[in-house]
């Protein structure tokens, strides 16, 4: 015989404001299982969970529905206030009637009221099914690998390294530094970046917890958290590899322009002094701004913003970010070198925020007399020897034409080529433009879905230096955190294999997507990689026999929260 207890939240208005919380207490008294029923303001709180802690020992539950906000956001707070009053964390399930129920249904309140009562009903139903877990235990390999040596994966690198443990960082190309290295100054302060760049380059070079591996790639990868097996070879040696194992993995691919040559209309690929803002920043680097085409100093220099950004009929549909700064930064650059020449910067909007950047881009348009125009560009044509960028300016509500020496073109920001290829190869999934996803944009934003891989940089989303050494030292916390855990503690709420029912039939290897599933190799059973499996239950679906089910989603819960709800 259960004995459960629910606990109705009001979430102060987000969810007393649409359902009648106290009909819901009401409803769940004379449901079978149920001892206790109440309702808190905010159940999430210290008196909330004291509430909670105190019903257990005195009405004696062995098991506890919450009725409130989503489990992502609070399951492990009950489950802890449920455990410390003596119930295992896993007699605990969440009714998610806010997401699901009070805020979508804020203009139909008595049917909000109906749903929230089937709902919380049948998740009593499970409960009464839930057996005591207890946590699985697995060692952890306290080891990292940083895939990228952009200032992301430098930084992660010596943070990770700097804490007493062994890393090991990747990067394709011959030299570390990433796009960082082309870059002569930096916004908003003009100082040279190339030398706390090779700073933290020797930095990592010198550190003896750190092994660097240039010109080599990630090409097979297994495992799971805390547990990784990761083949590196050398671009140009296909017979060589080694086998590491790595614990936690951090990546920090970074990113590429657009393809100029894709932008037809502005000249890409087909006139030399249409250039994009890295080739200006070699000008700059070296201290030689000169036209292609002749080698002469430019007179007058077009910066086109937007080249490829936010335009999702033909290019890219988001913003790159970092463009609007680099343009102010570049334009300013040019105006000290070429104190006669005249910088132009057609912009949609002009997107400069952080610390001192807007201040910045006013220098720019003050103190170094860059002349701004509100509008975008529809062609850049080649007249009697000189580039003429065909614009508008929608402030001064006209056209016009501004004859060019040189154009530089903002190109939007990219994902790096092969990080499609890494992600679906260590099973990180991407974005629908192709960078790679964090968990949770608010909750989660250096974790990938993947436990223990992580995600920094513009790996994850175009970002400027500041913004990516941050992200970068974040995603080192986690690995710490992983690190600092004398064991790593895993859900017990997976997939099992009844011995008895399953014939070996395999339907269940492939229907994984985690590669939790594979085959005995001395008899015909289905086994389960406790470690990678997400208890997703894709493998109970295809299972004929029934002998595939997951902890606490057995078809015998499903089908009792079924028949409460229909």
């Amino acid at each position: 015989m259960t004995s459960i207890g629910v606990f109705v939240c009001h979430c102060g208005l987000n969810i007393a404001s649409t359902i009648d919380v106290q009909r819901v207490t009401g409803a769940l008294r004379d449901h079978p299982g149920v001892a206790w029923t109440t309702d808190y303001k905010y159940m999430c709180s210290d008196p909330g969970q004291t509430l909670v802690r105190q019903a257990i020992r005195e009405r004696k539950l062995d098991g506890v529905v919450i009725a409130a906000c989503s489990p992502s956001m609070h399951e492990v707070t009950f489950r802890k206030a449920a455990q410390a009053a003596g119930l295992n964390p896993y007699r605990v399930e969440i009714a998610n009637i806010r997401e699901q129920i009070s805020w979508p249904h804020r203009d139909a309140p008595e049917a909000a009221t109906e749903k929230a009562i089937a709902i919380v009903s049948a998740m009593v139903d499970k409960v009464r099914g839930n057996e005591p877990l207890t946590p699985l235990t697995l060692p952890i390999t306290r080891r990292a690998l940083v895939v990228g040596g952009g200032i992301a994966g430098l930084t992660a690198a010596l943070d990770i390294a700097e804490a007493g443990y062994p890393v090991l960082l990747v990067e394709r190309e011959a030299r570390l530094g990433g796009k960082m290295a082309r870059l002569g100054t930096l916004y908003t302060d003009l100082d040279d970046g190339r030398r706390p760049l090779q700073q933290r380059i020797d930095a990592v070079t010198a550190h003896p917890r750190i092994e660097v591996r240039t010109h080599t790639q990630v090409t097979a990868f297994d495992g799971y958290v805390g547990n990784f097996t990761v083949e590196t070879r050398p671009a140009k040696e296909s017979d060589l590899h080694t086998d590491h194992e790595i614990g936690a993995v951090v990546l920090a691919t970074g990113f590429d322009l657009y393809p100029k040559e894709n932008l037809g209309e502005y000249g890409g690929g087909r006139y030399v002094d249409v250039i994009d803002s890295l080739q200006f920043e070699d000008m700059l680097t070296t201290g030689r701004i000169r036209r292609p085409s002749d080698g002469r100093v430019p007179r007058q220099v077009v910066w086109v913003q937007c080249a490829g950004s936010r335009a999702p009929e033909r290019h890219r549909p988001y913003c790159s970010k970092i463009c609007c700064m680099y343009t102010a930064k570049q334009a300013s650059a040019y105006r000290r070198a070429v104190p006669d020449g005249q910088a132009y910067v057609f912009y949609i909007d002009i997107r400069s925020q952080g610390l001192g950047y807007d201040e910045f881009v006013q220098q720019a348009i003050e103190e170094q007399r860059v002349i701004y125009l509100r509008g975008k560009v529809s062609k850049i044509i080649r007249q009697q020897g000189q580039l003429e960028v065909w614009g508008a300016d929608t402030l001064a509500g006209k056209s016009l034409r501004v004859h060019a020496d040189l154009v530089v073109l903002a190109l939007a920001a990219t994902p790096s080529a092969g990080s499609d290829e890494l992600a679906r190869l260590v099973r990180v999934s991407t974005d629908e433009n192709g960078f790679l996803a964090e968990a949770h944009p608010k909750l989660r934003p250096v974790e990938s879905l993947t436990a223990g891989i992580y995600v920094a940089g513009a790996a994850q989303f175009p970002k400027d230096i500041r913004e990516t050494i941050a992200q970068a030292s974040g995603a080192a916390a986690k690995v710490l955190e992983l690190f600092a855990q004398p064991e790593m503690i895993a859900e017990p709420t997976v997939a099992v294999v009844n011995e008895r029912l399953c014939v070996g039939c395999g339907l269940c290897v492939p229907a994984c997507p985690y590669d939790a599933r594979e085959l005995a190799p001395w008899k015909k059973l289905a086994t389960v990689n406790a470690a990678l499996c997400q208890s997703c239950g894709a493998c109970a679906v295809v299972c004929r026999n029934k002998a595939t089910t997951v902890r606490n989603l057995t078809t015998k819960q499903v089908l009792a929260m079924l028949e409460t709800i229909l």
